[in-house]
């Protein structure tokens, strides 16, 4: 048997340290199993009978939502790339050139929708939560657009846009003003010509405790930092109990998240894959459905006729 199983402290240790995947016999030994299928008959019986479903996205849903990705040929803020960006030393050197890059990211966001998988998502949560039935959506992604479309039993794994901590006293609070500070009005531009808006210290966002006054920084996840072990231990809790996990919009190859849905395929339960494409995980799954998730999830969580509805 090919258990993927993990404790939170793993996860945290393996995120921290960019672990990669178990070795190559391991793996190897994985994927000698039958090609998933792409029935959605089949899928759409195992999803009536599941009773706690655990759905786990990332960028490719928000992506069809015209959210950049930051990823691949052109993924540039100016001259940069995210991972460039995205890290406590970056901060540490430049928090001016760091907020003006998530200033912008943020201001993106404000004019973005959820798209078809979103709202498909949030509606079977809503419908099922009336037959004592479970959804829990578990999101690589920052952006917000779960909560927007209704989700409620949310787990984002590397944190808010919408979220800041203080760098002083570590207080972690929503924030969606536009913009998030006077300084920062009108700056953040993408374009490689822009120079940077160098913007003093004492001028980016402040905490706003008591007495407090300290460097704000957004509230996600960076290169090179332990994930929250508060929200992996729920991640594990919920994965313990589903009996169907659907990946949706993922690539399954950013860890720790890559780990989550081949642990739960390992004990057996039903994985079904959404994604454009096939992924290094594809072939531990029961199902896989190619094509934009916009167009393959709404149908796949529609009511079915064996659900009854008060």
């Amino acid at each position: 048997m090919c258990l993927f199983q993990f404790t939170a402290r793993r996860l945290v240790s393996q995120a921290h340290c960019g672990l990669k995947a178990s070795s190559a016999k391991r793996q190897k030994f994985c994927l000698e199993m039958a090609r998933p299928s792409s029935n959605m008959a089949d899928f759409r019986e195992v999803f009536a009978k599941a009773k706690h479903i655990a759905i786990i996205t990332g960028a490719g849903v928000s992506a069809e939502s015209g959210v950049p990705t930051f990823r691949g040929a052109g993924g540039f803020w100016r001259k940069w790339q995210a991972q460039e960006l995205a890290t406590p030393g970056a901060f540490a050197r430049n928090p001016s050139r760091v907020w003006e890059f998530y200033h912008y990211r943020r201001e993106v966001m404000l004019s973005k929708h959820p798209n078809p998988a979103h709202i498909a998502i949030a509606e079977c949560e809503k419908r099922l939560s009336k037959q004592g039935r479970s959804v829990v959506v578990i999101t690589q992604n920052i952006d917000e657009l779960h909560r927007k479309a209704g989700t409620k039993h949310l787990l984002e794994i590397h944190g808010s846009l919408f979220k800041t901590r203080c760098t002083s006293c570590g207080n972690v609070a929503a924030n969606y003003k536009s913009p998030i500070c006077p300084a920062l009005a009108g700056k953040g531009a993408p374009d490689p010509e822009t120079a940077d808006a160098a913007i003093p210290v004492e001028d980016l966002p402040q905490c706003e405790e008591d007495g407090c006054n300290g460097l704000l920084r957004p509230h996600v996840v960076w290169f090179g930092e332990a994930l929250d072990p508060d929200v992996l231990t729920a991640v594990e809790k919920e994965l313990d109990i589903c009996d169907l996990c659907l990946v949706v919009g993922t690539s399954s190859v950013v860890y720790p998240a890559a780990m989550f849905a081949p642990q739960v395929s390992a004990r057996g339960v039903p994985v079904a894959e959404f994604n454009m494409e096939a992924t290094p995980a594809t072939n531990r799954f029961r199902f896989h459905f190619p094509g934009p998730c916009g167009t393959t999830l709404p149908p796949a969580l529609a009511r079915h006729e064996t659900e009854i509805i008060s």
